[in-house]
């Protein structure tokens, strides 16, 4: 009989539910349901719809009962660092506010008026953005203290839909270490840092490695999707679980997930955290088996998403990926500038700064598309120096994993600018790391190792020279 695992990926944009078994050594995927993601306006806040999102898990998981197709395991994975709080009574408070709202705008310097930026990197390793967890904190106490005053926890994104499936109130590592206030060395919460912000300890739960099995459904939630299963942990951090499924079988391997955000490193036993590294804006990121994903935040393809949705909602990315290549400019921007995150039109943003850097302006999908896959290329080739500079290792291969293995113009143009060979698959790789972990939790796999080995069995690898 086989045994079903149910992954439920929930990126920024759309959520899905993916079905796997093992087949003879080879994983098989089946999507069994999709659904819209995406910030919405309320309170004159950008939040997520998590009652809706929650809808949405449950319609997936009933369909899996349904097909007749019962996981023995569930596990969600989402984005990182953003949180809600919850009262003595469960309850929660206020929005589930998006990264991407403009509450943070001045946080960094609230925070340093506690500990400088520079002792923040040393303690945590991780890069500054400003919507990390620790700024996004620092917001509520400056601007809604009483919602810090009536919190009894504090949970991140997945790990608060995994309360809502089995009433177990916990923190993953994976997602934790993104909101800058895990010590990389005790791999649990720095109190000492967050007693100094003066954040209240109480809110913050017990962290759990991916795959601890948090237990079983709900009652109340059986009887909604129809069976039990059980609730398992992946990395709940979306590129925690695309790294897991990155089909290396060396230590030697840069990998690139690449969605949203292009997410660019290598893995490390012990976290990096010094100036050079904090000077290149290098983050460490815990990873399964407390490897240290060392990577850089990139922009991204968020980019090219608001482009298709501005200027070729009707196009493909296939298509925009056909027409960029055939497009004939040469104008670059900076795709880490923090013009790019939230623009109110990124097509006028990319054009406005070629044109203030005095470089052809882009017109057209084809050409708007072009700067910014040539863009990101450049960017991918700078990071590599700088990762191989600090590391002291030479890589040999690049695996791009996710979406993006999918952008065939921008693979080319990553093995082109970095001068190092380029491995495209799997493309589901987040639902394919989340099904790992939950196959090593329950016995399917042995360990990391032998999950890798399984998806270069499974999986196609497209290669770029």
């Amino acid at each position: 009989m086989k045994s079903y695992y149910l992954a439920i990926d929930i990126g920024a944009s759309s959520g899905r539910h993916i079905l796997a078994h093992l087949e003879n050594g080879k994983m098989e995927l089946e999507e069994i349901h999709r659904f819209p993601n995406g910030m919405v306006e309320k309170d004159g806040e950008k939040v997520w719809d998590v009652d809706e999102l929650f809808r949405q898990i449950k319609i997936g998981m009933r369909k899996c009962g349904e097909a007749g197709k019962i996981p023995v395991s569930v596990g969600i994975d989402t984005w990182g660092v953003d949180f809600v709080l919850l009262d003595k009574a469960g309850q929660r408070i206020g929005n589930a506010v998006a990264y991407r709202d403009g509450r943070t705008k001045g946080m960094d310097r609230e925070v340093y008026r506690y500990i400088s930026e520079e002792e923040l990197y040393a303690g945590t390793g991780i890069q500054k953005q400003l919507f990390n967890t620790v700024y996004q904190l620092m917001a509520l106490k400056v601007k809604k203290p009483q919602y810090l005053e009536q919190a009894e926890t504090l949970l991140m994104m997945p790990d608060y839909l995994h309360y809502l499936l089995s009433g177990v109130a916990v923190t993953e590592y994976t997602n934790a270490t993104t909101g800058q206030l895990v010590n990389p060395d005790s791999k649990d919460w720095d109190f000492d840092l967050i007693d100094k912000l003066g954040y209240p300890r109480r809110i913050f739960k017990k962290i759990v490695t991916p795959g601890t099995i948090l237990g079983n459904l709900r009652e109340e939630i059986q009887r909604e999707v129809g069976f039990d299963c059980k609730v398992v942990a992946p990395a709940t951090h979306d590129t925690g679980s695309a790294v897991i499924a990155v089909p290396t079988d060396s230590d030697n391997t840069l990998y690139i997930s690449s969605g949203t955000w292009s997410l660019m490193g290598t893995e490390l036993q012990k976290a990096n955290c010094s100036p050079e590294s904090k000077a290149c804006n290098l983050t460490n990121e815990g990873g399964y088996d407390y490897r240290f994903r060392y990577l850089k935040n990139i922009m991204g393809l968020w980019m090219i998403q608001s482009v298709k949705k501005e200027i070729g909602s009707e196009l493909g990315f296939g298509e925009i990926c056909d027409k960029a290549s055939k497009a004939e400019i040469a104008s670059i921007v900076d795709c880490n500038d923090d013009r790019f995150l939230a623009p109110a039109n990124m097509t006028k943003e990319v054009q406005d700064a070629c044109r203030e850097s005095g470089q052809q302006v882009p017109e057209g999908i084809g050409e708007v598309a072009c700067v910014i896959y040539n863009s990101l290329a450049k960017c991918y080739a700078g990071t590599i120096r700088e990762i191989e500079t600090i590391t002291g290792q030479c890589y040999d291969k690049i695996h791009i994993v996710g979406g993006g293995a999918n952008a065939d113009y921008l693979n080319r143009l990553t093995a082109k600018e970095t001068g190092v060979p380029v491995y495209a698959g799997p493309t589901e790789a987040t639902a394919v790391g989340n099904l790992l972990a939950q196959m090593i939790a329950l016995g399917d796999l042995k360990d990391l190792k032998d999950a890798r080995a399984c998806v270069r069995r499974s999986f196609e690898l497209r290669e770029y020279r």
